[in-house]
């Protein structure tokens, strides 16, 4: 089948351009706004900083809920609800929380006509208003462990938003759990932290490293902060799930006590653990090109896509079309319900009915055609590829399966090499500072130095700490201080 001119681009030597999306190597930033327009995931309300999730894109992030929900009830986890609203004096009884995020917050004065008595903060976290609960759920060690999460909303404002990587308002889930001992707390912290790693991989195709975050990228009020750190396609990083260790700094603060075994009373140790709608933006930035979204098939709400195509009207209805829905039925029995699905807008063109489903990064299209018909196949064409292969209708129902698979598999070898060419080391400031200008990526380097080592590096390179890597505990002269028996840490410019 030969390339034809499209509505939203045209053909150049045979490749396809879209005209509607500006090229990634052009304007990055430009490029990653028209991907999320032309694939319909969201758009920007009419309030400044915040996001319109449309349809498309709901659909994602319902598929992120369902997975990692699951996932968390299998670690012994429940869902709660908790307010909006926060009184204001909650978040000042933890004094690094309430520095970290009081210029983020949003306050509400007013309510019902008249002034309230004390204002009302919009929840940008909820450890505050869930620690005034837990000390009145908490009285004796038999009440812990309490593990429970929520998906809700939160609101920090942005000065300078991006739809899903950086809104005022953005969708996510916090974890907030309490615990007897110190040991249990960690445990529970670092145990969250990899079901976040094997999320991202096995789902988002998305290669992370897990690592503790340095004094001066630590969440507020948190003892300890590790995180899920990925490369995106310009070799900028983003914090995709973090996970904390509280300590009994929220404990202290909001009183949750238990009695021990000895009848003893105790503080609690808690920790909380959190990802969002960010991830929708990961998964764009790490996989799609300037043809538009690439989704890896099992975050895919819809994996493949049937295109029955004749000009005969009467043949297309009466012979391909019912064929095109026994092969979706029998398709959707194995991959579930609304996987597969037949495209009927023949009023469209066939190549303006592709790029439709190009662009919102359907993982494979299905073509059945009156050759198609005559020879007993579909011809599936991969998203991430183009490739072509003609699937026999007896086979589809493993063939296709096992293809997707592979295209899964495919888009997560092919970030994790692109994030390991890109990942280079540096002994000297100066060898950082050179590496960071040609290309960037991510830098490992030994680190021993404070939070001032931290601030000048980043305000002289733009670069941060993104974490100190779990998997890697080697030691060596620091970078920039001199010191020795620093820990090796990966530095990046970073979302």
């Amino acid at each position: 089948m030969s390339l034809v001119p499209l509505a939203g681009g045209a053909t150049i030597g045979g490749v396809f351009m879209a005209r509607n999306i500006t090229p990634k190597d052009k304007d990055y930033s430009q490029w990653y706004l028209d991907v999320i327009k032309a694939a319909e995931l969201a758009d920007y309300a009419p309030v400044r900083g915040c996001m319109i999730i449309r349809p498309n894109g709901y659909a994602v992030w319902e598929m992120i809920m369902s997975e990692m929900d699951r996932r968390f009830k299998e670690t012994g986890h429940v869902n709660a609800y908790f307010p909006l609203l926060i009184p204001n004096s909650f978040l000042e009884k933890e004094k690094e929380h309430v520095e970290g995020f009081a210029p983020e917050c949003a306050v509400v004065t007013h309510a019902g006509g008249e002034e309230l008595e004390e204002p009302l903060v919009i929840r940008p976290t909820s450890e505050t208003v869930i620690g005034y609960m837990y000390s009145k759920w908490v009285q004796s060690w038999r009440d812990l462990p309490l593990l429970i999460n929520q998906w809700c909303n939160v609101m920090r404002w942005e000065m300078r938003p991006r739809l899903f990587l950086r809104t005022s308002e953005f969708l996510w889930q916090e974890g907030h759990t309490a615990h007897a001992s110190r040991a249990e707390a960690m445990e529970e912290t670092l145990k969250m932290l990899e079901v976040y790693r094997v999320f991202m991989e096995e789902i988002l195709a998305l290669p992370v490293i897990s690592g503790e975050k340095s004094e001066g990228e630590r969440f507020p009020g948190a003892d300890n902060t590790y995180t899920c750190e990925a490369m995106m396609s310009d070799r900028k990083a983003l914090q995709a799930g973090t996970s904390h260790f509280l300590g009994q700094n929220f404990a202290r603060a909001f009183d949750i006590k238990f009695q021990n075994q000895g009848g003893e009373l105790e503080f609690a140790w808690t920790t909380s653990w959190g990802t969002s709608t960010r991830m929708i933006g990961a998964v764009v930035m790490a996989h799609s090109d300037d043809d538009g979204l690439i989704l890896p098939p099992r975050l895919a709400p819809v994996k493949a896509v049937i295109l029955p195509i004749s000009t005969d009207a009467e043949k297309l209805e009466k012979e391909i079309l019912p064929r095109a829905r026994e092969i979706a039925s029998a398709l959707n029995r194995v991959l579930g319900p609304m996987a597969v699905q037949v495209d009927t807008d023949f009023h469209l063109r066939p190549g303006d009915r592709f790029f439709r489903h190009l662009q919102k990064g359907v993982p494979l299209r299905l073509e059945l055609g009156e050759r198609e018909m005559e020879a007993g196949k579909v011809r599936a064409v991969r998203r991430d590829t183009a490739e072509k292969a003609e699937i026999s209708w007896e086979s589809v129902a493993t063939e296709i399966p096992a293809l997707l698979e592979n295209i899964q598999k495919a888009l997560f070898e092919r970030a994790a090499a692109f994030r390991d060419a890109n990942t280079r080391h540096a002994s000297s400031f100066e060898e950082m500072k050179t590496l960071l200008e040609d290309g960037g990526g991510f830098i490992t380097a030994f680190f021993g130095g404070d939070r001032s080592d931290e601030k000048a590096i980043k305000e002289a390179t733009g670069a941060t700490v993104r974490c100190f890597p779990l998997s890697d505990k080697r030691t060596g002269t620091c970078f920039f201080t001199g010191k020795e028996d620093a820990k090796l840490a990966i530095f990046a410019r970073a979302y």
